[in-house]
């Protein structure tokens, strides 16, 4: 395979007006709460599992359950939305969008029982992927080319502090409270995204959009399914860890479920380090950035069980997990080369497929559990969906190589 970093698709050059450092500033940060505000509501459900427990009576498993339906609306509104989306206003349709993911979230708060709070998981999942990568195009197209892959890492930085301070307050007040204020507090939160939005982002951020069936073409391509795949197979260990982590503190590690939120935010600075992280790798070795975070996550996942014993290792352990967040902004950024011509309905993927493996991380994690493999049990799980992560990534670079010799300068 050549290691020739391959040529950046080319990026609709921006159809916005320049804007003043404070109000480029203004637009990120609104992007970003945006995210923070998804992250928070995404994220949640795994740290306030005992109090979900406790308030629905239904087992650990049901409520992984829960986290499993927010993913499916997440993997079936993203290409959805994104393409129904498509004939909108960008500033329009992130407005819709997020309120949208306020109304999602404030249904969840009001649930009665089990399975309408399931219902209404699923439904605050729908707009997640759509959100994402309009917000990036977005980003971009407001940004120099030098700072296209920073602008991206700052929309994707909110996902990354939700679980490092939006899981852990979550969890805290869950304890203190309810798990429906936690809900709540989330519309309240995309609500102020709204806002922020309305106010700083400029009506004309606009790029060329091809019509839904010439993107549906341009996306259908093998480069592009591959590194979906990647991200839906590969990165369900972390959340097969991490949905389970609160109850495998408790049971396991033996600590009061005060400490909950604190190895909660070991996921969350993992992820922050390995947002920087994987922005880095993939300037330096593009695709090729993909089995360095794959080979470090399944060390990390088959060393979750030991790790569990103690308090103090189990608090690194998250850490070193957390950090397969690496492969989020390197997938988002290959997409971006390789989906030339759907670079919306791929941005929009590429947060499908990652909550494809948060559907899928709890429940093969679930299935282990119910078992009786043991809380500990999620890692070695992890470990497998992170080889099987790399077994794609194999056949994916043997059919680049190939489409290297057989056209060269080709994506």
């Amino acid at each position: 395979m050549s290691s020739a970093p391959l040529p950046m698709a080319p990026v609709p050059a921006p159809a916005t007006p320049s804007l003043s450092r404070a109000r480029y500033t203004l637009v990120l940060a609104a992007l970003t709460l945006g995210g923070f505000a998804i992250g928070t509501g995404e994220f949640a459900g795994m740290g306030l599992m005992p109090n979900l427990v406790a308030s629905l009576g239904v087992s650990e498993p049901q409520v992984g359950h829960l986290i499993s339906a927010y993913a499916l609306g997440v993997v079936v509104g993203a290409p959805l939305l994104a393409i129904l989306g498509g004939a909108l206003n960008r500033k329009i349709l992130l407005l819709a969008l997020m309120g949208f993911y306020a109304a999602g979230n404030l249904a969840s708060a009001l649930a009665p029982e089990y399975g309408s709070l399931m219902l209404f998981r699923f439904i605050a999942g729908l707009p997640h992927g759509a959100y994402f990568g309009v917000a990036a195009l977005t980003a971009v197209s407001i940004s120099p080319p030098e700072a296209r892959g920073r602008a991206v890492s700052l929309v994707m930085l909110g996902l990354t502090l939700a679980i490092l301070v939006g899981t852990p307050l979550a969890t805290w007040v869950g304890l203190l409270a309810s798990w429906r204020w936690v809900y709540a507090a989330v519309a309240v939160i995309a609500l102020a995204s709204v806002a922020l939005i309305a106010l700083s982002l400029p009506a004309a951020v606009e790029a060329p959009r091809e019509r839904p069936l010439d993107e549906l073409r341009a996306f259908n391509r093998l480069p592009v399914w591959q590194a979906l795949l990647i991200g839906a197979i590969g990165f369900a260990g972390m959340f097969s860890v991490f949905s389970y982590l609160a109850p495998t503190m408790v049971e396991v590690t033996g600590v009061a479920s005060a400490w909950i939120p604190l190895g909660l935010a070991g996921f969350g600075l993992g992820g922050v380090i390995g947002n920087m992280l994987g922005g880095w790798l993939f300037d330096r070795l593009q695709f090729r950035a993909v089995p360095v975070v794959l080979g470090w996550a399944v060390v990390m996942l088959l060393l979750f069980p030991l790790a569990a014993q103690q308090p103090w290792s189990l608090l690194l352990a998250t850490v070193g997990i957390g950090m397969m967040g690496a492969l989020g902004p390197i997938l988002q950024s290959h997409l971006m080369d390789v989906a030339d011509g759907a670079q919306t309905l791929a941005a929009a993927s590429h947060h499908a497929a990652f909550n494809a493996a948060n559907a899928l991380g709890p429940w093969l994690g679930g299935m282990a559990i119910s078992a009786g493999f043991g809380w500990t049990s999620t890692g070695w799980v992890g470990a497998s969906t992170a080889v099987a992560g790399l077994g794609i990534y194999a056949w994916a670079a043997r059919t680049r190589s190939q489409r290297l010799q057989a056209c060269p300068g080709a994506r």
